[in-house]
């Protein structure tokens, strides 16, 4: 009897524990666990004041886990060493490495790091707050950080502030770049940061991408952002709605619940790179013997000096600069000077000096081409062996056609084993884009320097039925680009051109010259594109360049404002959008801005929609760019950097009983 009452009992005890066990893992074992995690204890205790120690505990009523702890959990103020974050068990341990500071409150945020470990159900946003003074500080204060140039918003950058305590003004210059930040946050996908611990008083904020863990502006390559004001933050009462679900589709109501609202809450960041000043020689690079490039940082107004250690370098190359000079390329003329494999040569230049500024400096280089000259020998002598093979099997096919023919005087010709010489390399030109707009022009890449051009082999006829009519036109270099010729001409809409360039009418610098080549170029009726006018309601309107975008937030066109609007001719039929910015410098491009100088980037602004535009069609849209908060405007079919999944009970429950 004692033995089977004791196996009842062991039965007993093992169902129980089955059926426990399936409570927690199988749809068939019970429901699922829908109830977040709830802090059951802290040590020390949450709002604690006079708080000595550096251990953080936190107990819960289940097991948790913490999602992505090095990204999400923020410590203020900021902590030299980072802190150890773990999570174990129905507990989360925090050990602060660096000494308590004086008087101090003392917030670590876990954002929504915080979830059980078995069903992954989020506790929501918790801050952790304590206070190594009498008192706890706990005004916050929240926002938007978005790139300058384009109102991307901008994830996981550094938010910092100051405190304007007593005697601090005169130095709140020198803040950002001398002293630690002495509250901080972190953005989340959306570019929100809520910076929480915060006195009454005066502070100054700024954003900051901190690549040296400084938690100071201590290097060019950092994003940074500045805000011109100083705040006070303070709250008031406020009422926000909260809807009561009556289950996962429908809702029984929508109910006004108080809570404490925090101000300021919607100060905006505009972050941005300021513009590399310092100028170093980078590097050169031979790619073949007849050519080498030399890289720099940063623009220059000169072009480097070269003189030549084991050649003479006066006028020895054809030299392309890049606009801003410092990408240079350089073509040498004399084959006797590239076919050396090295070219030893001086170069004075631009450069930044040990203070900062620009001053001449020389550098000595030993410039070896990638493409020796036996292996450029051994290229050629592959490129005649492909010939020959190519000219025997072209032999070959052409004698059995003739024997085919029965020609056998022909076949007969074809047994010679002489082999012409090779072809001569050409000029190979290449014509970007032969379909166009009636404003447009056609550009033509030339592989290599031109020594001359005969314009009288070269000709443009629009096509009238079966009849040519010589048209004029302009040949000239395209702004801004190496190696590319525009061909300039009064185009008319819906005609057909032909563009003929003979044999010869480029010889390069190598005495290369280009086939005989005759393009066909059509010019788009007008009926295919439509008018796009924006009538714009801003300050410094002349100021301002209006650009129109594509669905990859690139630039199609651009234009500048007269009597009010922009106009846009010839666009194309599809879905656009819109940015503007204020050209203060009046250069035609954004330019970012300057800490030094406590310059911000020139302001960008996004119309909120999309614009259709349809062939034939006039589009007029009015556009108010100071309407709408600018943290709200740039539409997320174009923003790239997309939110983030909120995280939330997944009512597993619910959709687990639909399907019953």
């Amino acid at each position: 009897m004692k033995v089977k009452g004791a196996y009842i009992v062991v039965l007993m005890v093992a169902t129980i524990m089955i059926v426990a066990c399936a409570n927690i893992g199988t749809p068939d074992g019970g429901p699922y666990d829908e109830t977040p995690p709830h802090i059951v204890h802290t040590t020390p205790e949450f709002k604690a004041t006079n708080v000595t120690t550096r251990k953080i505990v936190l107990e819960f009523d289940e097991n948790i886990r913490i999602d992505n702890a090095a990204e999400k959990v923020v410590v203020s103020p900021p902590q030299t060493e980072a802190p150890e974050v773990n999570a174990s068990g129905h507990k989360i341990t925090v050990e602060l490495i660096d000494s308590l500071q004086p008087g101090v409150t003392y917030t670590i945020d876990f954002a929504d790091a915080i979830e059980d470990n078995n069903e992954h159900n989020p506790m929501g946003d918790y801050a952790f707050t304590f206070s190594t003074g009498d008192s706890i500080d706990t005004m916050q204060v929240s926002g938007y950080v978005l790139d300058a140039s384009n109102l991307e918003p901008i994830k996981g950058i550094m938010v910092g502030l100051y405190g304007m305590d007593q005697g601090k003004e005169e130095g709140a210059d020198t803040l950002f770049t001398t002293t630690p930040f002495e509250r901080i946050s972190r953005t989340d996908s959306r570019g929100h940061f809520i910076v929480k611990g915060l006195a009454r008083k005066q502070y100054l904020i700024y954003a900051l991408q901190d690549q040296d863990q400084s938690y100071t502006y201590s290097q060019k390559s950092e994003m940074l952002a500045f805000h011109s004001k100083l705040f006070v933050p303070y709250a008031m009462p406020d009422l926000r709605p909260d809807t009561v679900w009556h289950d996962s589709i429908h809702y029984d109501s929508i109910v006004l619940r108080p809570y404490t609202h925090f101000y300021p809450d919607n100060i905006v960041l505009l972050a941005f790179n300021e513009k590399q000043t310092d100028r170093y020689f980078l590097k050169a690079e031979r790619p073949n013997l007849w050519q080498f490039t030399l890289y720099f940082t940063n623009a220059a107004d000169t072009l480097p000096i070269i003189k030549g250690l084991n050649f003479d370098a006066t006028e020895a190359f054809v030299v392309e600069p890049n606009p801003t000079n410092d990408t240079i390329n350089y073509w040498i003329r004399d084959s006797l000077v590239y076919n050396l494999d090295t070219l030893d040569i001086t170069m004075q230049f631009m450069g930044t000096d040990t203070l900062g500024e620009l001053s001449m400096q020389t550098d000595t280089l030993s410039l070896i081409s990638k493409i020796s000259r036996e292996r450029l020998a051994k290229q050629r002598e592959k490129e005649y062996e492909d010939w020959v093979k190519e000219y025997r099997d072209h032999q070959k096919q052409e004698r059995k056609r003739a024997k085919a023919e029965k020609n056998d005087s022909i076949a007969l010709a074809l047994l010679s084993d002489e082999i012409p010489p090779m072809p001569e390399k050409t000029l190979e030109l290449r014509v970007k884009s032969t379909t166009i707009d009636p404003i447009s022009n056609v550009d033509i890449v030339v592989p290599e320097p031109l020594a001359s051009i005969d314009t009288s082999l070269i000709h443009l006829n629009m096509k009238v039925d079966t009849i040519r009519k010589a048209q004029p036109y302009l040949l000239r270099n395209a702004p801004m680009q190496n190696g590319v010729l525009r061909l300039y001409a009064e185009w008319e809409p819906g005609a057909n051109y032909e563009f003929v360039i003979d044999s010869a009418a480029f010889v390069s610098i190598y005495g290369l010259t280009n086939y005989y080549g005759a393009y066909q170029i059509k010019v788009r009726n007008e009926d295919s594109y439509g008018y796009v006018r924006i009538s714009l309601d801003i300050k410094d309107q002349n100021l301002a360049v209006v650009q129109l975008l594509n669905g990859s937030d690139k630039v199609v066109k651009s234009a500048k404002p007269k009597d009010g609007a922009a106009e846009f001719f010839y666009v194309q039929p599809g879905t656009y959008y819109l940015r503007m910015f204020i050209d203060y410098n009046d250069d035609g491009e954004w330019n970012t801005g300057n800490y030094e100088l406590r310059l911000p980037a020139e302001p960008v602004y996004y119309y909120p929609g999309a614009l259709t535009v349809k062939a034939g069609w006039d589009l007029s849209q009015d556009w108010q760019p100071l309407s709408t908060p600018i943290y709200q405007q740039k539409p997320d079919k174009i923003t790239k950097q997309k939110p983030d999944k909120e995280k939330t009970i997944k009512n597993r429950n619910a959709d687990r009983n639909k399907k019953k």
